[in-house]
């Protein structure tokens, strides 16, 4: 059994490791002698705990110190709704809550609160950590009740453990939230290489994230291409350049992939592929949007891709258990886990064209929203898109697009400037689109949506 994630806090003694969230911060020295807890982990042993905190430092906690005690662990994102906490404590037998709030109405008959305090570290003994502890993630991207995957710590860190370890210890820092897959597979890093991190803070614009997260040391910086799309909105952020940039969550363009090399040159750039369920399957650092078609045929004893359905299928090790409850099968009999990521081959190179359940019906003609965006994206006074349908007697329904305008084109435009530039992006889409594909209405909007989990928010026009 691996040990459990208590053990990596102090790795590379000597050397003083932070985790920093919203203005406070927590010594993984000092945690590595003492406890949040105030020397109650022992009465969460082997017991199904939900961890709903309201900072992502104390998740950040409670994670470390319970792994190897807890039974299971269930990591509930901020924006959980009432109704579907309750349904998760019932669906997974939940006994027991950890908060860090003290008046925290969260309790239900047979569960018992904890308060984890992440700005007071007692002293306390160190139990023992030798209980198989059942991570469990919540989906995102549904409006019911979201599925929960059974990840352990052995397959959240399958893709760390391939890497080749850092020659020094990077200070790592995350636009995504760590209770979510994306954020969290950045908190393990950090902790496993024996480096510090840095957490976004409550309603932080991304540009001032990145200022603070480079100010504290930070030189690995990761989010989905919305969280960088906001970034290149902020020219004051381009002078403070990481050294790594990594995307993943969302289909990384060419655009955003280009202006971010313009942005910051001397970084090194990076998309990653992965899912809640089927875990991290591959990086690419050549500057391309998709990933080159070689990878499917790889045969490494690790991770498996292919293509069915238009669909990219992976079978790995860092794939999640199971999900807990009566949600159907993780995986097909072949062992691979459908991402339900439409893919496209074209030559040597695969590209992802969206989500399968997003596809616009045109008259009978598929649609991926995610495809039409990248064209728009592509032109030189769009900042950001997105496309959605608008229903038609006709056709069932048609293309439009909501753009954002670089701040440089939209300053004092006139409506008649208003107007040619929608026609512009008209024909600018005419040019790489099939017909059925072009918008037939543009929209200027001052901003779009980011979600809780930094992807963009899709909705109905």
């Amino acid at each position: 059994m691996r040990r459990a994630l208590w053990h990596t806090i102090d790795h590379g003694k000597g050397a003083r490791r932070q985790l920093w969230n919203d203005g406070l911060s927590v010594d993984l020295g000092e945690l590595s002698a003492g406890s949040c807890f105030y020397n109650r982990i022992d009465c969460l042993r082997g017991r199904s705990v939900v961890i709903a905190t309201q900072s992502q430092l104390a998740a950040a906690i409670a994670l470390v110190e319970l792994d190897g005690v807890a039974g299971r662990l269930i990591l509930c994102p901020p924006d959980l709704s009432a109704d579907h906490m309750s349904a998760i404590i019932t669906r997974a037998d939940v006994t027991a809550i950890v908060t860090d709030r003290e008046d925290s109405d969260t309790a239900q008959a047979g569960t018992e609160i904890f308060t984890l305090r992440t700005s007071h570290i007692v002293p306390a003994s160190h139990p023992a950590r030798d209980t198989a502890t059942d991570w469990v993630l919540l989906t995102s991207g549904t409006a019911g009740v979201p599925k929960m995957v059974v990840h352990t710590l052995s397959t959240l860190m399958g893709a760390i453990d391939s890497e080749q370890a850092p020659t020094t210890s990077s200070t790592w820092a995350t636009f995504y939230d760590v209770r979510r897959y994306g954020g969290l597979q950045i908190l393990l890093r950090s902790l496993a290489g024996g480096g510090s991190m840095v957490m976004s803070g409550t309603g932080q614009p991304p540009a001032d994230f990145l200022a603070e997260a480079i100010a504290r040391g930070a030189t690995r910086i990761s989010g989905t291409p919305s969280h960088w799309r906001r970034v290149l909105m902020s020219p004051a952020a381009r002078q403070r350049a990481p050294d790594y940039v990594r995307l993943s969550g969302e289909i990384a363009d060419q655009a955003v992939l280009d202006s971010l090399k313009a942005f910051f040159p001397r970084s090194r750039i990076a998309h990653a592929f992965a899912s809640t369920e089927a875990g991290v399957a591959f990086e690419v650092q050549d500057g391309l949007s998709g990933f080159p078609a070689a990878l499917l045929d790889r045969h490494d004893g690790c991770v498996r891709m292919k293509i069915e359905d238009g669909s990219l299928r992976i079978q790995s090790p860092r794939a999640a258990r199971r999900y807990l409850g009566n949600e159907g099968a993780l995986r097909d009999e072949d062992g691979f886990v459908d991402t339900g990521d439409m893919i496209e081959r074209r030559g040597d190179r695969c590209y992802f064209v969206g989500r399968r359940g997003g596809v616009i019906n045109v008259g009978g003609l598929k649609v991926h929203p995610e495809e039409i965006e990248a064209v728009i994206n592509r032109h030189p006074s769009i900042e950001l898109s997105r496309v959605a349908a608008r229903r038609n007697p006709i056709t069932g329904a048609i293309v439009v697009a909501e753009v954002v305008v670089r701040a440089s084109q939209s300053s004092a435009a006139s409506p008649n400037e208003i107007e040619a530039l929608k026609m512009d992006i008209v024909a600018f889409c005419r040019q790489g689109l099939p017909p059925h594909k072009v918008p037939s209405a543009i929209r200027i909007v001052p901003s779009l949506e980011v979600a809780a989990s930094g992807k963009l928010v899709r909705a109905v026009a």
